[in-house]
């Protein structure tokens, strides 16, 4: 090293004495030296070590120098030695050829020790403060880059990535290649990477749970969030065309919802408009098809109705003498039934039935019980439109009319008795407009109360609700024969309507059996049945279970439908047929046909669409149903034979 870098490194001037700052010069060595030993880490270790040995260089270099010079180092703070005495003349013995050398070399000395003096004359603390000024700036580094750390990780517990990035880009300023600083990058990497990983999937995990319970505008306002923020992360944008998709089926369902409560308000035209439009807008779905299909029907047998309804109003006006008829009655009963918006139909049968004695209730008696108690045969008790407190008993064949099934209503006690029971001695009698149900729910026991129960007598139902039961809507039992048109069963605890027994005979034709804890339609043990036109939806075991027996079965044109067993189960039977049944969507299967119901003839039945096999035939029922059904579809086999039920 040169003495000119010496002194910059020292921080002395071209002709300042070093002399005064050696002592200096050394405890600034040594505090290099104790930087080296306490560096908070290598980097800075190799960096104050490099230090120092340039810094014990630059003192090896003004030692070196001083020695030269033949000048003596003293310690800080002592004055230079004074300049020694001039040296006595040589002595006469002294050889003259030996004093121009000597003269020579004291004349350099002399030379050099005048320049040092002149050059040390400048002498200061520069080489203190320099070491001063560098240990402070260090400090202050070493400051600075503590608390940045600090700071970093505060901001990084508390997810503030920006401002944590910021942190630890000036660190990499003030120690560049910091392990430090790549490390806090690193932790925000993974910071950000789980916050999204949890932002993500807690927003996800929430659209998905409204989705799956229906709730669509909460499942998007969900997913929207992570969208907003991600608008490319896969899983959001898989969920955003799954809400997509459940909308468009909820607007059909909706759709096609709406249509069928214009089927039940019987307005037609309008039906099969929605149907169509329906049909045109989700040209794949089978339940639009299968709609469509209802709706063309029904305004097809409305028009035949309302002919057969003229008919029968003509024929029953020519019979009309001013005295009671019953062939009449029956006619326009029957044409009111058909087409219960005819005026004159209306109007006409009003007149007809007055011939009979009519009472009315309120007005005649307070309450239905009073007029059924006071009631004989071919009565006619008409009900104002309110909530009547039952039970009521009709042991007469004695007509009860109400205002319409949604506006006059019969209910009582669950644990008391039936909202109506029709007695033995009630052949002939006929209720219609008129909703039964129980006003609270007791679903505890084996021995349930009915809506309505039918024991022993005859009974025509029209325009009748059974609802809310404890046991089946409509029960038959002890013989009991029963007609029921336009009916609505729904909602009770077991079936929508049964039959029980040998000798009792149950009619049902163009009603709804849904939503019913058992089955929509049952009969057993000896009973016979014919159910015509029905539809039986959304029953929690089978649209419809035959297990008549020695009874007959005759089971055409119903709609079986979205049951949580099979549409149809023919378990046993003397004889009967099934044909034209659409039986689709139910989740166990279609049709069931065990052996004892072999002679059951299977006829023009449409079996599709179902979650499991179509058509089950026990071990022991032959022939190929195939031949003359359509059975297609179908999630399992379409058929099964020979099953072990």
């Amino acid at each position: 090293m040169t003495l000119s870098d010496a002194r910059r490194i020292l921080g002395l001037g071209p002709d300042e004495d070093p002399r005064p700052h050696l002592d200096e010069f050394h405890a600034a060595r040594e505090r290099i030296a104790e930087l080296v030993r306490s560096s908070p880490n290598p980097v800075l270790a190799e960096r104050y070590q490099q230090g120092l040995i340039e810094f014990d260089q630059a003192l090896a270099a003004v030692h070196e120098f001083l020695r030269a010079i033949g000048l003596e180092i003293q310690p800080v703070a002592k004055p230079l030695p004074e300049t020694p005495p001039a040296p006595a003349p040589p002595a006469p013995t002294q050889r003259l050829d030996d004093d121009p050398p000597v003269r020579e070399r004291k004349s350099r000395a002399s030379a050099l020790v005048a320049w040092a003096l002149v050059f040390l004359t400048g002498a200061s603390g520069g080489a203190w403060f320099y070491y001063r000024n560098e240990e402070d700036k260090e400090l202050n580094r070493q400051s600075r880059i503590a608390l940045l750390e600090r700071i970093g990780a505060e901001y990084l517990e508390n997810r503030r990535w920006q401002e944590a990035s910021l942190a630890f880009d000036e660190i990499e300023q003030l120690m560049p290649g910091s392990e430090l600083a790549k490390l806090g990058r690193r932790s925000i990497e993974a910071g950000m990477d789980e916050e999204q990983n949890q932002f993500v999937g807690y927003w996800t995990g929430q659209a998905i749970a409204e989705l799956e319970a229906g709730r669509i505008a909460e499942a998007h306002a969900a997913i929207s969030k992570v969208i907003e923020r991600f608008p490319d992360q896969p899983e959001a944008k898989s969920i955003l065309a799954r809400i997509a998709e459940a909308r468009t089926l909820a607007d059909r369902d909706s759709a096609i919802a709406s249509a069928r409560q214009l089927l039940a308000e019987r307005r037609w035209n309008d039906a099969v408009a929605a149907a169509r439009a329906l049909t045109e807008k989700h040209p794949d779905s089978n339940e639009a098809k299968s709609l469509l299909g209802d709706a063309e029907a029904a305004l097809s047998e409305h028009r035949e109705s309302q002919a057969k309804a003229g008919k029968l109003l003509a024929m029953a006006e020519a019979r009309d003498q001013g005295t009671f008829d019953q062939q009449a009655l029956e006619w326009l009963r029957e044409a009111a039934a058909l087409a219960p918006d005819n005026a004159e139909i209306a109007a006409r049968l009003e007149k007809m039935a007055s011939y009979t004695r009519t009472l009315r209730v309120p007005g005649d008696f307070a309450t239905p019980a009073e007029a059924l108690a006071a009631a004989r045969d071919r009565d006619r008790i008409l009900i104002a439109e309110q909530v009547w407190k039952g039970p009521l008993v009709i042991d007469a064949a004695v007509e009860l009319q109400g205002a319409g099934s949604g506006k006059t209503v019969v209910e009582c006690d669950a644990t008391k008795a039936a909202a109506i029971t029709i007695g033995p001695n009630a052949k002939g009698a006929r209720i219609s407009g008129i909703s039964f149900r129980h006003e609270n729910f007791h679903a505890e026991g084996g021995e349930r109360f009915s809506a309505a129960l039918v024991r022993g007598g005859g009974a025509t139902f029209v325009d009748c609700q059974f609802t809310g039961a404890s046991g089946h809507g409509l029960a038959v039992v002890e013989g009991g024969e029963v007609f029921a048109s336009r009916c609505r069963f729904a909602d009770n605890a077991w079936n929508g309507a049964a039959a029980i027994g040998g000798g009792c005979t149950m009619e049902i034709r163009d009603s709804e059996a849904r939503d019913n804890f058992q089955n929509g339609i049952e009969s057993w043990d000896g009973a016979s049945v014919t159910l015509v036109n029905n539809r039986c939806e959304g029953n929690s075991r089978n649209g419809i279970h035959s297990d008549n027996g020695t009874g007959s079965a005759v089971i055409e044109g119903n709609r079986l439908i979205a049951n949580r067993e099979f549409g149809l189960v023919l378990g046993s039977a003397a004889n009967g047929r099934a044909t034209g049944n659409i039986i689709r969507s139910n989740l166990l299967g279609g049709m069931v046909v065990r052996k004892p119901a072999a002679t059951v003839t299977l006829t023009s039945n449409q079996v599709s669409l179902n979650e499991g096999p179509g058509l089950i035939l026990e071990k022991g029922v032959t022939g190929d149903p195939l031949t003359s059904n359509k059975v297609e579809k179908n999630k399992g086999r379409d058929v099964s034979p020979d099953a072990e039920l």
